[in-house]
């Protein structure tokens, strides 16, 4: 089991690395700004709850195979080759799409939302299947170093940033993006799941 710990700290240190550190460094790059706005909302607000417990996934990912490392089990019936090897595959699929994602935003790639910011509304590549093509891709590498390493730690980062995520799309960017984008942003809507394909689309 510690060489599968290894393999999900060493992607988790390398997803997050890239997906913020690197990204932040090209997006300053490219226009002066690192492009990081912070959580939103004041304390106890849906808003300020969605950057707390993203936070929290990624601390999470993090944790699961140091404790795993530690000694921490894995979960009953989880430590299966079979598991670990789709988990890898999952993962490395995840990153992939969140590299591809962020690299479709281009200039508009932001971590956070500020009201005051008007950023150009991305529909094409990706995000003309799903509307958060970067959410999408996020989740599924968290689920993959999930099955990885499949203890107690990681299946709480997990649920973490899929209700951080619900939080952030629903709460913060939807309405930001409704407010700024519109009309243009309310027929993407229509057209366009919300992070699957066919899957969330608005009634016209």
């Amino acid at each position: 089991m510690n060489a599968w710990a290894w393999t999900a700290l060493l992607l988790h240190l390398g997803w997050t690395a890239f997906a913020f550190g690197v990204r932040a460094a090209q997006q300053r790059h490219r226009t002066g700004d690192a492009g990081f706005r912070g959580i939103s909302g004041r304390p106890g607000q849906p808003s300020w709850w969605a950057g707390v417990l993203f936070v929290a996934a990624l601390l999470g990912g993090l944790a699961s195979p140091t404790a795993a490392l530690a000694g921490l089990p894995p979960l009953p019936g989880t430590d299966a080759p079979a598991l670990h090897w789709s988990g890898l595959a999952i993962t490395l699929a995840g990153l992939a799409g969140t590299v591809a994602a962020q690299t479709n935003m281009g200039t508009s790639w932001r971590v956070g939302v500020d009201p005051g910011e008007r950023t150009a509304l991305v529909t094409d590549g990706l995000f003309a299947h799903v509307r958060n093509p970067v959410f999408t891709a996020m989740a599924t590498a968290s689920l993959g170093l999930t099955l990885i390493v499949p203890n107690w730690v990681s299946l709480t980062a997990l649920a973490a940033l899929v209700i951080a995520i619900q939080l952030q799309v629903r709460v913060v960017e939807e309405p930001y993006l409704t407010a700024v984008h519109d009309p243009d942003y309310a027929g993407y809507t229509t057209r366009t799941g919300r992070f699957l394909p066919g899957i969330g689309r608005r009634t016209p």
